[in-house]
């Protein structure tokens, strides 16, 4: 489907083809939904950096030393947040196209919008390859090009990197950190432990330090980062004429696809691998999301795939059990495998690397993979699982909103991964009150109890009866609304829950992160900025206000279990109104602004309407 100067619009946060030439975009459910009911997708014009690359990449540095230096010097700044990266200059000359692929897919982690390049000769030879040589189409900017910032990379200058736990900016040089092992590891433990806040899961990465080294315990190469064919070639040529030993190091590769995987087998990569004492599995991208090589107890783990998150590898925060995930490239992981397990970069190695090519076998999909040629048999019927099962109703926005907020987070950064969990969960993933069991499990495990405790009062609401029967908690506050609010009472006012996050939704389109909560009877985000386009759009297509405030996360005018009243919401949507007033209710009320940010037409009538469901039902 990626095709030179067109668009994709994907449901995975790495929904990346701009090597290609195709933009491409990672959003959550609801928008795709929009597409399948033929609708626009409808942003801002976003603002436009230029990644303009310089020099070649020295021997034994690969995509990933790349990526992983961009992630480092944007994300914390916020520079290309939400932008539009497009990758310009002579380096990209000296790059190969599973090289700038490998790139590219990171570029999601730097929270930009979006990312293009420059296509060539190279691009060319790739697309004919696939046998989709007419898909090709040269871009390049224009003779004058604007842009509202600039990124120099040169190439020449980048070492062979790794991403330690918990985010791919907390990178360093394996040369840096081999020279400070102890004063790099110890502030790496201390960080997580500010992360995670809990006395009893201690991370120790210390103790893989012997006799000046630093051993591991894991090495991965798997998935759209790591798992492209020259990656694993590279690695194959690193490792071949060593092995991984006999002790606890572990060595697993994942091919990204099946056709990869069997011209793998076709130019004895395969071999070589095995012989060395990998494990090659499946075309599977389980790895990166929880589901293969979970870490043991205290593992610390080195991988080629695109996130380092707390539990992304599928461990669990329980029973004092804590393991690590490290981001390198495949290369250096391979040198490292050949080493044993010591952390090695890739550049240490003298290797010859034989630069296989690759060619595409389309019979692996022309023999297994279904085509309808775009029509449907209506005589098939469709089976659904024990676990698919349908929307709760949804209310449309009150004119008057009471939110109580259930959790408090205060990290510099919230992921979806922690707002509701992969792995485990993805067998209900078609199960919205099945899987609203876990979310904020891994942060916050009392987050469900308390936002049900507070949606019975929005039940008895919509059942026609009394919430204050319903919430005992919710009389006193009810009492101190309508002493300055009179009119507030029945038929004009709905109850639910918020949560506070500081920075919330880096990391996965899943929609989950915003749905969860909203089948809870989640109301509202408050939040000093939102890390990603993606999960603001979430919380509006599930009816969600996506509330901002001015305020200092370390003094804010309320805490976690204050009820916060918000008169006359629906017509402050309606008339496109920034600034909100509410109220704190306590002993008194005590005025508090938010801010809704930008909104389009269409998502104001979202939030009004009360979800994407509701605005398609009323637009029949």
């Amino acid at each position: 489907m990626a095709k030179g100067g067109t668009m994709i619009l994907g449901s995975d946060s790495h929904t990346r083809y701009g090597a290609l030439g195709t933009m491409a975009v990672g959003e959550g459910g609801p928008e795709l939904a929009k597409q399948l009911l033929k609708n626009t997708w409808d942003i801002n014009y976003p603002k436009v950096v230029l990644v303009y690359l310089t020099g070649a990449p020295r021997r034994g540095v690969g995509p990933h030393d790349v990526a992983i230096a961009l992630v480092k010097a944007t994300f914390a700044s916020g520079f290309v947040n939400n932008c539009v990266l497009e990758f310009c200059g002579p380096g990209i000359a000296a790059l190969p196209i599973d090289y700038r692929n490998g790139i590219d897919v990171m570029t999601t982690e730097t929270t930009c919008l979006s990312s293009i390049w420059e296509t060539d000769e190279v691009t060319q030879r790739f697309l004919a390859v696939h046998g989709r040589a007419a898909d090709y189409k040269k871009l390049t900017p224009a003779d004058l090009a604007y842009y509202d910032g600039v990124v120099e990379v040169d190439l020449s200058a980048i070492r062979p990197m790794i991403a330690l736990p918990m985010h791919p900016s907390n990178a360093f040089t394996i040369e840096e950190l081999n020279a400070n092992l102890e004063d790099i590891l110890h502030a790496c433990e201390q960080d997580v432990q500010k992360l995670i806040g809990r006395k009893d899961v201690q991370l120790d990465l210390c103790s893989k330090i012997e006799n000046g080294k630093l051993r591991v315990d894991q090495g991965v190469i798997a998935g759209c980062a790591g798992g492209g064919f020259e990656n694993i070639c590279a690695a194959a040529d690193i490792i071949k004429g060593h092995n991984i030993g006999s002790d606890a190091f572990t060595f697993s590769v994942y091919p990204a696809s099946t056709p990869i995987y069997m011209e793998l087998v076709k130019n004895g990569v395969v071999a070589d691998l095995m012989e060395a004492g990998t494990v090659v599995k499946t075309a599977f991208c389980g790895p990166c999301f929880g589901a293969g090589d979970t870490p043991a107890n205290n593992a610390f783990s080195i991988r080629h795939t695109t996130r380092n998150f707390p539990n992304r590898e599928g461990s669990k925060l329980q029973s004092g059990q804590i393991s690590s995930v490290a981001l390198m490239d495949a290369r250096s992981i391979a040198a490292t495998a050949a080493n044993k397990g010591y952390l090695t970069p890739a550049t240490a190695f003298d290797v010859e690397y034989k630069g296989q090519k690759y060619h595409f076998d389309q019979n692996i999909y022309a023999n297994r993979v279904f085509d309808s040629k775009g029509k449907a048999d209506p005589n098939v019927e469709i089976q659904f699982g024990p676990n698919i099962k349908d929307w709760p109703e949804m209310s449309a926005l009150p004119e008057n909103l009471i939110v109580k907020v259930v959790s408090e987070i205060h990290d510099p950064v919230t992921t979806t991964d922690e707002l509701i969990p992969s792995g485990e969960t993805s067998s209900y993933r078609s199960n919205p009150l099945g899987l609203a069991e876990f979310a904020l499990s891994r942060k916050d495990p009392a987050y469900v109890g308390r936002a049900k405790e507070v949606q019975k009062a929005q039940k008895a609401i919509e059942a026609g009866t009394c919430p204050l029967d319903a919430l005992e908690e919710l009389k006193p506050v009810m009492s101190k609304i309508q002493a300055a609010y009179p009119e507030v009472g029945e038929g004009n006012v709905g109850v639910g829950s918020t949560i506070f996050a500081v920075k919330p939704g880096d990391g996965s389109a899943r929609e989950q992160a915003a749905s969860c909560q909203k089948v809870l009877g989640g109301w509202a985000n408050i939040a000093v900025e939102y890390a990603t386009k993606r999960y603001r759009s979430n919380l509006i297509n599930w009816g969600m206000l996506p509330f901002l405030t001015d305020a200092d996360h370390e003094a804010l005018p309320f805490k976690n279990g204050d009820y916060i009243f918000v008169p006359n919401v629906r017509k402050a949507v309606e008339e496109k109104k920034d600034v909100i007033n509410a109220y704190v209710v306590g002993d008194e009320l005590k005025e508090i602004q938010l801010k809704l940010g930008d909104l389009t037409d269409a998502e104001r009538q979202i939030i009004l309407d009360g979800c994407l469901i509701n605005y398609y039902k009323a637009t029949k």
